[in-house]
């Protein structure tokens, strides 16, 4: 395979290699008669390319002994340097783990730039600079490279390697992973996974562009949307972007097979189709390979070029001028037209997928050194030299200096601390402000009895949800919906079925003819498209609400849940957040419809996704104000929340017996909002009988079927306390702990599968904790639900819960 030392000593050979220009030239001046490249920016891009290769060549050298824990590099791709410059330092960028040359432009780029030439008269070599300090704003640790830096090349090494090292104080991750990401420099991190970026790109442009026409809600600078400067009290609304924002987003050739890349073209291409405008720069960086499986020849181009919707746009990344042209051509048609474009950029990958990837187990000695001869730094100093801008011997020179001035980063970063304890790496991932949330509620209500009483009173067409007598858990929600879109006016719910049907079981009814298409949308049916537009819009400064129609339908999306949602704040030291309440209607024991796919069962994925926000509403009376909590730690915390809807509970009236209408309940109004508040992460209990004598510890449907158990025990002489979690995550533990300790029996009723189950989490606080009562566990079995009176067999039930309990105290 390629080494360090192989390009080292081929850059030298060929740059030194080149005839000496006959005359010098301004760089003023064009670098060639059939571009719009000038020389100064040749010169600022040479330096950019430089830097990103001594990155990749500091990196092997840092892993050499054991000091550098990632080498996945970026040699060969940096003609992406030309995109950074064909856009603007504001326009936000999710990148590639390759765009290592985009990211040093961009340093170079952001503001303020002294007025400082990047050559002098006879064309000798200077360095742009620009002054930053290496805190984004938000850090709790602002020494975290709070020094000055006025050179570009140490700014963009210090901000690279410390992600190498896993530094403490690295600027995008803190050291919780290598990625390229700056909440200065407008670059959003990205994870490895594949393509999983793409989805939350098109949210994005979404967002820039409906919040663009949408005069109400107002823009912000980036640092006041990250140190909270809100429109309204304890919120962060408002665009971090200029409303001319395009959104570029670049990703490798092998990606355009994946699922996430293909519903990103497809709904990109899909909203331009309908009129919607979408201003996403797609740039391909094609290499040609995935680890060590080749893309075949002309695939890549043939699938971009076919996209509906997608303008498309190639060029050679490996000829700077012409990716420069390419680049500016494309990114200017995106931004004058709001519309999505891809550039194909055909690049070489130089060193093999990583540090230790063997790399001629797969390819050819010959096809490694036709990738050596597209060098895109050799290509760069030979147009320099062309050009007339530059002699080889200055060109090594500058190389060289770079290089020093790169490895002398790498020296001092490797000093700084890690990452000590489990408190300073899970610090990010989703602080809780419970006072804040608390007072969002109130003060919300606050405003809904008071200055926005006539606004609230026409919404609902004179006819307040609270005057309005006992609701179903459908209709609670529904008027929970209708207050928040009212309180939040940067708040959007969108879905399959949600707008004109209203959502397949009316819970969304009415909600778009009150507040309108901008509002309340309809989207294209992939569930992966829908949480990137949540993602993408959250991030931008919307509150988005979307629907994903069937608890089993998110399976095939969780991805954009675990590997983007929730891991934003994780990787980027809460710089970035993703305000979001994601209802999904699941769970089982519908009898009109059957069938695992709308009788899905499984949450073990969503309670296992740190800092996830679980809420599972059984009543109306909890759906509004644990809605209301959603909304409001979406707004001041940036949590990823999902609302899962019990379908089976939703227009539920009756407890013990028909025509009882105990499962109703009035709507909260305004002024009960703080007053009935419900916290995250706390449990509700009640107590049957005497409840002396055991607990049941459930939620969802469980707390149907255990209170109507526990009124059947009473009549034994039994007393129970039913304990509704309400929170699947975080788990309510304190509360579990308490009301179990005041029976010393315990049966967790869970609906959910007996393996990987809320049931198993129950257990384990208890224990965890010391409990030292009796425990009984009954459970759904371990099956998929099957159609029709079938599934009763497989399905946690009432007479279960009760012989579990009668069980329980004959011991």
């Amino acid at each position: 395979m390629t080494t360090p030392q192989d390009l080292d000593e081929r850059f030298r050979e060929a740059v030194g290699g080149l005839l000496v220009p006959t005359n010098r030239r301004s760089p003023d001046g064009l670098v060639r008669d059939d571009t719009t490249l000038t020389g100064v920016r040749a010169l600022e891009l040479f330096d950019a390319q430089l830097t990103s290769r001594h990155l990749d060549l500091a990196a092997r050298w840092l892993r050499s002994f054991g000091e550098g824990f990632h080498t996945i590099g970026s040699s060969g791709h940096e003609g992406n340097a030309a995109v950074a410059a064909a856009v603007l330092s504001t326009d936000p960028a999710l990148l590639h783990y390759r765009s290592g040359g985009f990211y040093c432009a961009r340093v170079a780029q952001a503001g303020p730039l002294p007025a400082t030439t990047p050559a002098t008269a006879d064309g000798t070599l200077l360095t742009t600079a620009r002054v930053r300090t290496g805190a984004t704003a938000g850090d709790d640790d602002a020494a975290a490279g709070g020094e000055t830096d006025a050179d570009p090349i140490a700014t963009a090494a210090r901000d690279v390697l410390r992600g190498v090292v896993a530094s403490a104080v690295d600027p995008a991750a803190g050291g919780r992973h290598k990625v390229f990401g700056n909440a200065d420099l407008a670059v959003i991190p990205t994870t490895s996974t594949i393509a999983s970026h793409l989805p939350r790109a098109v949210g994005i442009g979404f967002a820039i562009e409906r919040m663009r026409r949408q005069s109400a809600i107002p823009t912000q600078s980036p640092a006041r949307s990250r140190l909270g400067g809100p429109s309204r009290p304890d919120t962060d609304a408002g665009s971090p972007w200029p409303p001319d924002a395009i959104v570029v987003c670049s990703f490798g050739d092998a990606s355009v097979n994946h699922v996430s890349a293909v519903a990103a073209f497809n709904t990109a291409g899909w909203c331009d189709h309908t009129g919607l405008r979408i201003p996403v720069l797609f740039v391909c960086e094609d290499n040609g390979l995935g680890i060590s499986v080749r893309s075949p020849e002309g695939w890549v181009a043939a699938t971009l070029g076919a996209k509906p919707g997608l303008r498309y746009f190639s060029a050679d990344g490996c000829d700077l001028a012409q990716a420069y042209d390419a680049a500016s051509e494309a990114a200017s048609w995106v931004r004058r037209h709001r519309r999505p474009a891809v550039l194909h950029l055909s690049t070489v990958r130089l060193m093999g997928h990583g540090g230790a990837d063997a790399e001629l187990a797969y390819r050819s000695a010959g096809e490694v050194a036709q990738d050596l001869e597209r060098d895109p730094i050799i290509a760069t100093a030979r147009l320099l030299v062309e050009a007339g801008l530059a002699t080889p011997d200055e060109l090594i020179a500058r190389y060289d200096e770079v290089g020093w001035q790169v490895r002398k980063v790498a020296e001092e970063v490797l000093g700084e601390p890690k990452l000590a304890t489990a408190a300073d790496i899970m610090a990010p991932i989703a602080p809780r402000r419970p006072v804040r949330v608390s007072r969002a509620v109130t003060d919300a209500g606050s405003r809904a009895a008071g200055p926005g009483a006539a606004a609230r009173t026409a919404a609902f067409g004179g006819k307040l949800p609270e005057q309005a007598g006992p609701l179903t858990l459908a209709q609670t929600i529904n008027a929970a919906l209708a207050d928040g879109l009212l309180d939040h006016p940067e708040m959007t719910i969108f879905g399959q079925d949600v707008a004109a049907k209203g959502g397949l079981y009316g819970v969304t009814k009415g909600l778009r003819q009150r507040y309108g298409a901008s509002r309340v949308f309809d989207t294209l049916l992939d569930e992966t498209s829908v949480l990137g537009l949540g993602l993408g819009a959250g991030l931008a400064g919307m509150l988005p609400v979307p629907e994903i129609q069937y608890l089993a339908y998110l399976h095939s999306a969780e991805d954009q849940l675990r590997g983007e949602g929730a891991t934003l704040r994780f990787f980027s030291r809460g710089a970035f957040r993703n305000p979001m309440v994601v209802r999904v209607p699941g769970l089982a024991y519908q009898d009109g419809i059957g069938g695992h796919f709308h009788n899905d069962n499984s949450l073990a994925v969503l309670r296992d996704v740190p800092g996830l926000v679980l809420a599972v509403p059984a009543r109306a009376e909890d759906a509004a104000p644990m809605l209301r909590s959603c909304l409001a730690s979406a707004a001041v915390d940036g949590s990823v929340c999902v609302f899962l809807e019990p379908i089976a509970l939703y227009h539920t009236r009756d407890l013990y017996l028909p025509g009882d209408d105990e499962w109703l309940s009035p709507y909260a109004g305004p002024g009960d909002w703080g007053s009935s508040h419900a916290p995250i992460g706390r449990a509700r209990s009640y107590g049957v009988g005497s409840a002396e004598d055991v607990t049941i510890i459930t939620f969802g449907n469980g707390v149907r079927m255990s209170l109507r158990a526990a009124g059947a025990l009473a009549e034994e002489g039994i007393g129970t306390r039913v304990v509704d979690l309400r929170w699947l995550a975080p788990l309510p533990v304190a509360d579990i702990i308490r009301e179990a300790s005041a029976t010393g029996r315990v049966l967790v009723a869970d609906e959910t599968r007996r393996s990987g189950g809320v049931g198993e989490g129950i257990v384990a606080a208890l224990v965890d904790a010391g409990y030292v009562g009796a425990v009984r566990r009954v459970a759904s079995v371990d099956s998929f639900v099957p159609l029709g009176p079938s599934a009763t067999q497989v399905l946690l039930s009432e007479d279960a819960i009760t012989q579990g309990a009668r069980t329980l105290l004959a011991r």
